[in-house]
C-alpha cells in the first residue's frame, strides 16, 4: 500500500481528473460500437477509478457516478 500527502490544490486537481475520466467512461459504456471484451476491461478500470474518487468525494457527488448496469444485456464469453 502506498500513501500520498496532497495539498488542497492537488486534491482539487485529482478530483477534477477523476470526474472527467469517469464521465468519459460512462459515455463509452453506452457506445454500441465498442466490443464487449473492451467494455469488460473498462468496467475494471471504472471500478478502480470510482474507488479512488470515493476517497475524496462527498456522498452526494459520488452518487452521480454510480454505475447503473443493465442486467441481462451483457454477453460475456
Amino acid at each position: 500500500m502506498l500513501g500520498f500527502l496532497f495539498n488542497t490544490k492537488e486534491v482539487q486537481e485529482l478530483e477534477y481528473l477523476l470526474k472527467r475520466e469517469l464521465e468519459e467512461m460512462l459515455l463509452d459504456f453506452s457506445d454500441k460500437r465498442i466490443d464487449q471484451l473492451v467494455k469488460r476491461a473498462m468496467e475494471e478500470r471504472y471500478s478502480i477509478m470510482f474507488r479512488m474518487y470515493a476517497r475524496i468525494a462527498s456522498p452526494n457527488e459520488l452518487s452521480k457516478y454510480v454505475r447503473r448496469r443493465k442486467l441481462g444485456k451483457e454477453h460475456y464469453t
